[in-house]
């Protein structure tokens, strides 16, 4: 029977990146579970090259528990590894490193090294392994897989996220979507700012009432100081725009993103910026008609998780972890995608999202274990007496 590690350093060995297929990945896991003869199923995406996968271990009734991870990382273009990323690293201090260590293939790694002990326990209800693709560009794969467990599979009474936070239940997560602002303008010599429209300064009035709008959010008191960044925010992380420096620029366009609470939502802050931006682009349109601002989203809102129905999965935790303070964080994960489908659900797993994404990712020992005792106490907890 595997360990936890021992999967680990597999699963860090096929590099899915969100920008290659996952395939090679579930190709391993299910080829892992037929060796136990769990049921499984994939759920790919429209040209077949990534596939998301749901298996049961545990009796076809009603009340399981969905245990959730996303098989995708991040590039690791440009970052200064002092050890190959896609190989599991343990340099004796109680590290494991590797890209996904912690987000998230530690958790599936605890998962699937349990699944030996799990098909011999009289399980009352199922464990539920639900696996996706590209969460890590926008949460694209799991929508897909929520369909397919609600359609195919009895009701699950609890979901659990499995990101790291060093084995705390999370019960709030803020919703995230990603955008670009596309400004035209009209050249003219930049000795005639008369004559034309600096799309780069219509730009630049936008990104600051971007930042104007987080003022006005913590002012108007929409803050929850349950998250460590308490109000929505908006970021611009890219800007490109003009053709020479005597050039009043044609184009601007710039990426952008609302990190919005529970309590917010996506469209109503969203509507400050769209309301300024039209109001601009009509007092522009006075000047040169060819003006324009436009607003398109580069992903669907990844909906948040709000701290609510989720009695089932939060009291869960409690019963395999103890009593610990609930939390909730910044970040967007799938959280909010399964409660939108009427799953309780939380976010609880091995290791802190604070290695994610960084050169030297790893995951400490003492986290990876305390994953897998979660796992044991969950087989237990779901055993008949």
């Amino acid at each position: 029977m595997p360990s936890a590690q021992q999967l680990l350093e597999t699963l860090v060995g096929h590099a899915t990146v969100s920008r290659d297929s996952n395939l090679k990945l579930i190709e391993f896991i299910e080829h892992y579970l037929d060796e136990y003869g769990v049921p499984h199923t994939r759920v790919e995406n429209d040209d077949g090259s990534k596939a998301n996968l749901l298996a049961r271990i545990g009796p076809e009734v009603a009340g399981g528990v969905v245990l959730s991870g996303h098989t995708d990382v991040v590039p690791v273009d440009g970052q200064p590894w002092t050890s190959d990323p896609f190989t599991l690293t343990d340099k004796g201090d109680g590290r494991l490193y590797g890209r996904g260590t912690c987000d998230m293939k530690g958790f599936i790694a605890c998962a699937l090294a349990q699944v030996p002990v799990w098909i011999e326990q009289n399980l009352e209800r199922p464990i539920i392994l639900a696996f996706s693709y590209d969460e890590e560009v926008g949460c694209l794969g799991a929508p897909r897989l929520i369909e397919r467990l609600m359609a195919d599979y009895p009701r699950p009474a609890a979901v659990i996220i499995g990101e790291p936070t060093l084995m705390a239940p999370v019960v709030a997560q803020k919703g995230i979507t990603t955008l670009r602002t596309t400004v035209t303008g009209r050249e003219a010599h930049s000795s005639q700012v008369n004559q034309g429209v600096s799309a780069i300064h219509v730009a630049a009035r936008l990104v600051t009432k971007i930042e104007d709008i987080m003022s006005e959010l913590r002012g108007e008191g929409r803050v929850d100081e349950a998250f460590n960044v308490a109000h929505s925010s908006l970021h611009v992380g890219k800007i490109q725009g003009g053709t020479a420096i005597n050039i009043m620029a044609r184009e601007c366009q710039f990426d952008w993103e609302i990190r919005h609470l529970p309590q917010d939502g996506f469209d109503e802050v969203v509507a400050r910026f769209d309301n300024f931006a039209e109001g601009l682009e009509r007092e522009l349109k006075q000047r040169a008609p060819q003006v324009s601002i436009r607003t398109e989203k580069l992903i669907e809102t990844v909906p948040a998780l709000a701290d609510r129905d989720n009695r089932e999965a939060l009291s869960l935790c409690h019963a395999l972890l103890g009593a610990r303070d609930s939390e909730a964080v910044a970040y967007a994960t799938e959280g909010g995608q399964f409660q939108r489908a009427g799953l309780s659900t939380v976010i609880c797993g091995p290791g802190s999202i604070s290695q994610a994404h960084q050169p030297d990712e790893y995951i400490e020992v003492t986290q990876l274990e305390a994953g897998g005792d979660f796992m044991r106490r969950l087989g237990d907890h779901l055993t008949a007496e």
